[in-house]
């Protein structure tokens, strides 16, 4: 009799493992809808954490979707699309102007500094910002935190944007660096790797970055509907321990490591420029060590909106940051 009840409950369990993926702590894991405002080396974490299996080791299935700008990624994530959205914070912020029942949280921070260089068609020595006076500058969107930062550091070395440059605004953001490299403009504000391969092909060189000039900002974000997160704590907790866990991973290797790492998400780019732009963004300190949204970050955030004009009123950290799941995840060792 016992052996009979005793194959009885290894039959039992073999079935809950196969049916089940796994009773008790097992189970299957939960599927999560991520969308991405672009797809950057800017965002190296997020792909270390999808490529070393740390969302998967918290329980989650990530299915990460690049939803190509701002406004796109914001009506996406509103509309129930996607589940959780990397994004600039300044977006909830705008989303907060405009009024809603169900205002989007900020609550896990990815990138610290703004993520653009500047870019000269020729070699500048000894580089002045007045020497930008007159010059073509072609730009970013209006209202996008690349363009506020670009503005915000422009106008701290005594430079109007709008009357000290030939401004050009009208390129699509996918074509920017196309445009700089077919000859419009003296002058490109560019992320990374475009920046690096420019410079390899002898097409332009990088001589500042607006990461290091415009200072500490909550840059990338990853947030969600409030309605979301109080729907999903577990699964918002878990997400937020992968993405520190990949943040301390990518704090502790080489940059060729973590372009190999993240290599399948540049298919096309060489892995030698993927690791040239990791090492700039770790030396200015880009990269976040920890997914906290720092208070002293958000206001200089809310500084720069107000120097582009696109602050109807300062909205305190406390109103749009929600901040238990990160601080949960960096103190826990993730």
């Amino acid at each position: 009799m016992r052996k009979s009840r005793a194959a009885v409950w290894v039959a039992v369990m073999l079935l809950c493992s196969i049916v089940l993926g796994g009773c008790g702590t097992g189970g299957q894991a939960a599927k999560i809808e991520l969308g991405e405002v672009t797809r950057s080396v800017f965002y190296a974490p997020q792909y270390v954490a999808l490529e070393k299996g740390f969302f998967k080791d918290n329980g989650l299935d990530v299915e990460l979707k690049t939803t190509s700008g701002g406004d796109k990624t914001m009506t996406a994530l509103l509309s129930g699309s996607i589940d959780i959205a990397l994004v600039g914070a300044e977006t909830s912020i705008y989303v907060y102007q405009q009024g809603s029942d169900d205002p989007v949280l900020n609550f896990a921070g990815l990138t610290q500094t703004d993520g653009t260089f500047l870019v000269s068609r020729q070699d500048v020595q000894n580089f002045n910002w007045d020497s930008l006076k007159q010059s073509v500058f072609l730009g970013q969107r209006k209202g996008g935190m690349p363009q506020m930062a670009g503005e915000f550091t422009l106008k701290k070395h005594g430079i109007d944007p709008h009357q000290d440059l030939n401004l050009i605004q009208n390129v699509d953001f996918a074509n920017i660096a196309a445009a700089f490299i077919s000859g419009t403009g003296d002058y490109v504000q560019l992320f990374e790797p475009q920046a690096s391969i420019i410079e390899k092909e002898g097409k332009g060189h990088v001589i500042a970055s607006f990461g290091t000039e415009s200072g500490k900002l909550p840059y990338t974000v990853y947030m969600s509907k409030k309605s979301y997160i109080d729907g999903h704590k577990e699964q918002v907790q878990s997400f937020t321990n992968a993405i520190s866990k990949a943040q301390q991973w990518v704090n502790e290797h080489s940059p060729e490591e973590t372009a190999k790492v993240i290599a399948p998400y540049f298919k096309d780019t060489d892995q030698a420029i993927l690791a040239r732009a990791i090492k700039r963004y770790k030396e200015q300190g880009t990269y976040a060590q920890t997914p906290e949204i720092d208070e002293k970050a958000w206001n200089n955030l809310l500084d720069v909106m107000d120097a582009a004009g696109e602050l109807k009123e300062r909205v305190p950290v406390s109103k749009l940051v929600e901040p238990s799941f990160a601080r949960q995840a960096a103190g826990s060792g993730n």
